[in-house]
């Protein structure tokens, strides 16, 4: 958790946390829910917490803060009506977040981080490094104001945004559970989606809690020679170390694991590696969600072709693999996420 100035960053405490920091104020038990409701309403102030008395609320004012992002770039697709936010925090850091509307609900994209340590050669928001965790609150943020500005009921989260979720674990734990409290916004584990690029230690971790959420792996190359050159992070954790884990984390929740794969042309859509990803995902019960890459300046790779493109999913179902193409929304708003906060940065 953030501490500013003394203060404690009150949306990242978990509600017995709440209720222990309240009691040690002298407040009554009672008092927990009615600041955590306050605080779910996406309040900005404690002023604002009008059943409170004041003494309280300067009590509050004195020990806690409150975060609250400012959009800093606002972006509405013509075609789908996707929503596009770029955040800017109490720091001066940015991220971004995306609304998208399906017919199954809602879903809204979050950040876990500002920046990205992972290097991978077709992401936008990995350029610059990695700045900063977010905490909890900060991620939760994403969520509350993007409904309230968008005006859309959000239930589904996916965490594919800037940053790797895992790389910030303890706070994304901190979130997730908040995120689901029936007090909060209650969202379900099922209808959360977390995507790693595979740090293997810490799926193993995740596992532990039994969450019930999906766990998204982008894998993007079935081996170790083509993934290097496009994910640094796999001279640390190999594909067949993040498959074994994956395993595990099967065998340990009973939730099906999807794995994300960029169509790169001529990198890592050739018949080769069609047939070395299905033969190495073979009878695991997965989910290979191909995706179409997105365009990014700096990078000097390409989309594979259509064809190839369904050369490669032939494969795939031949040999029963589960496979479906990732929609792509929001194309006239750079809707993949890292590109409206590299432009701010330029500036």
């Amino acid at each position: 958790m953030t501490e500013i100035m003394d203060k404690t960053d009150i949306k990242s405490l978990l509600k017995d946390e709440l209720a222990g920091r309240l009691a040690g104020l002298g407040e009554p038990a009672f008092r927990t829910k009615q600041v955590f409701t306050w605080l779910w309403r996406g309040v900005k102030t404690f002023d604002e917490m009008t059943d409170l008395p004041k003494a309280l609320r300067e009590k509050l004012n004195g020990a806690f803060f409150i975060t609250a992002p400012v959009v800093e770039r606002k972006q509405v697709s013509r075609l789908d009506g996707t929503v596009k936010y770029l955040w800017r925090l109490r720091d001066g850091n940015f991220v971004e977040s995306v609304v998208m509307r399906y017919e199954h609900g809602n879903t809204v994209c979050v950040s876990s981080q500002v920046g990205c340590a992972m290097g991978c050669a077709f992401c936008a928001s990995t350029i610059g490094g990695r700045v900063r965790n977010l905490a909890a609150s900060e991620i939760l943020d994403q969520v509350m104001y993007a409904q309230a500005d968008s005006g859309l009921k959000i239930s589904n989260i996916v965490m594919m945004g800037i940053g790797e979720p895992l790389d910030n674990f303890d706070n994304v734990i901190r979130f997730l559970r908040l995120v689901n409290d029936p007090d909060g916004l209650n969202i379900g584990m099922r209808h959360i989606s977390l995507s790693t690029c595979g740090l293997a230690e810490k799926i193993d971790k995740l596992a532990d809690f039994d969450l019930q959420l999906t766990l998204s792996v982008s894998l993007h190359a079935p081996d170790d020679e083509t993934r290097s050159k496009i994910m640094p992070v796999n001279r640390a954790y190999g594909v067949d170390r993040v498959l074994d884990a994956c395993r595990r984390y099967f065998d340990r929740t009973g939730r099906r694991i999807s794995f994300e794969y960029a169509m790169i042309r001529d990198v890592n859509d050739t018949p080769f590696h069609a047939e070395l990803l299905a033969g190495k995902l073979e009878g695991t019960g997965c989910h290979v969600n191909l995706i179409p890459l997105n365009d990014v300046p700096e990078s000097k790779l390409s989309p594979s072709t259509p064809e190839s493109m369904r050369r490669f999913i032939g494969t795939l179902e031949r040999h029963g693999i589960n496979v479906t193409v990732r929609r792509k929304l929001g194309p006239d708003i750079e809707a993949s996420c890292g590109q409206l906060r590299r432009e701010r940065e330029k500036k």
